[in-house]
């Protein structure tokens, strides 16, 4: 349980350290200043501030969005507390949740906005701009629904018990052989110790 532990807190920890820190540098070199390109125009450096969710949604309107990332962080810490979080996998996704969340927290609660300066996109397509924290979400959502266990419906056949067609047979019938007395159509068979020659008495 504390190896767990140890992991959800490291992950998250340099989510939210990277995340800051980032947003700390974008605020001092972006701020004010025109878009900056990466990878020519696919990925550009383009520094704003959102009011909403992530990726912009829901900016502008009156609503308490910390209260996801305290919801956010307070069910995982409740699945970690409770042991219901298994698989290395699942444990670093949920922990890349809890960093993002905490990262964008950080920033609601100093200013009630949140840094995005990351923008991806082509021609007239282009991703709401995001930052390192909703980049940890987003991954963390896909490799926990990626992880998720699935159940495999179990086959009607796989019920019956091992050998349970040979149990309709008498149990010194040997398979191939016919009933003793029997032959085809069910006609009599010759007595033991008798045949075609054998005169009768």
């Amino acid at each position: 349980m504390i190896r767990n532990w140890l992991r959800l807190l490291a992950i998250a920890i340099v989510v939210v350290a990277v995340d800051l820190w980032t947003k700390q540098w974008a605020t001092a070199h972006l701020a004010w200043h025109e878009p900056v390109e990466v990878l020519g125009p696919l990925v550009r450096f383009t520094y704003t501030r959102n009011s909403g969710v992530a990726f912009g949604l829901g900016a502008g309107l009156p609503f308490p969005y910390y209260l996801f990332s305290i919801a956010a962080v307070a069910v995982i810490l409740y699945l970690f507390a409770r042991q219901r979080v298994g698989g290395v996998a699942r444990q670093a996704a949920l922990a890349l949740i809890m960093g993002g969340a905490i990262g964008n927290l950080v920033d609601r609660v100093r200013s009630g906005e949140v840094v995005d300066f990351i923008e991806i996109g082509y021609g007239h397509w282009h991703w709401p701009v995001f930052n390192v924290a909703d980049s940890a979400v987003s991954i963390g959502v896909v490799l926990f629904a990626l992880t998720w266990p699935h159940s495999h419906p179990s086959h009607a056949g796989d019920s019956a018990a091992p050998g349970a067609g040979a149990a309709a047979l008498p149990q010194d019938h040997e398979p191939g052989a016919d009933p003793v007395g029997s032959g085809p159509r069910g006609a009599a068979g010759s007595l033991p110790g008798s045949g075609p020659d054998r005169p009768l008495a």
